[in-house]
């Protein structure tokens, strides 16, 4: 079966990749006109592997990144094997599970910032139901930094089911609700959790909030009533980052 192929563009998803998983990458194009510092520290990692080069003109850069910003870099990559599933997930983190699950988070951007975020906190996976959700594109690979190549991403066809599924493998889930009497740190965060969060606005549907075992809000000093979703997940996952930590010391 022939390997799926993935475009990757810019400096941080290229250079993610050469770090992570360099065997993966089948080709690189680097504008030839570009001979700045960040451009020679690329070269110069490229330079280590036995990666296929070219130096082509912004034109042909913008031909193979389908009108995505690139930066001048752009990578042609086999896609990386990462948990395809629920199940895999949990079999190969039994124990202190970190999720997060988006509902309704349907910006590209919004979607590459928390899978960034994910990435730095440790989180195990990222679900997401199909019918309310945006895939993986290049805008997100972009904003995600290599996260996409790190963190499954995987998408449900019932949410409300797999929630159910979730929490009978004895995951907590913790919902983010700016009504919610409880702080985000007044919580017990030092098993297996899994966050849920809507999107801006809209915020979770009725049966993703009824599946959360807490619901809890972030503190707000300002004016503002909410944060975006990326932002939010930050704080929350490294509220649990904290708990953990503070349990082993």
């Amino acid at each position: 079966m022939k390997q799926q192929m993935r475009v990757l563009t810019g400096f941080h998803a290229v250079t993610a990749r050469l770090r992570q998983a360099p065997q993966s990458l089948q080709v690189i194009y680097l504008d030839a006109a570009r001979r700045d510092k960040r451009m020679a520290q690329l070269l110069a990692l490229i330079a280590q592997q036995a990666i296929e080069l070219h130096q082509v003109d912004a034109a042909r850069l913008d031909q193979l990144a389908n009108g995505q910003r690139h930066q001048g870099v752009v990578a042609m990559a086999q896609a990386i094997d990462l948990a395809q599933d629920l199940d895999e997930v949990l079999d190969q983190n039994a124990g202190q599970v970190l999720l997060l699950v988006l509902d309704g988070v349907t910006d590209p951007h919004n979607l590459g910032a928390c899978l960034r975020t994910a990435d730095a906190a440790g989180v195990h996976a990222v679900l997401a139901p199909k019918d309310r959700a945006v895939g993986l594109n290049a805008v997100v690979e972009r904003v995600a930094c290599g996260a996409t190549q790190s963190v499954p991403y995987i998408m449900v066809t019932n949410l409300a089911r797999t929630l159910r599924d979730i929490k009978d493998s004895g995951v907590w889930l913790i919902g983010t609700d700016e009504r919610a009497q409880s702080r985000i740190d007044q919580v017990d965060q030092t098993g297996s959790i899994g966050w849920v969060m809507g999107a801006e606005g809209a915020g979770m549907r009725r049966l993703t909030r009824e599946a959360c075992d807490y619901l809890v809000r972030i503190p707000m000093a300002g004016h503002v009533e909410s944060l975006n979703v990326s932002v939010a997940a930050g704080v929350c996952l490294f509220e649990t980052v904290r708990q953990r930590g503070a349990s082993q010391q």
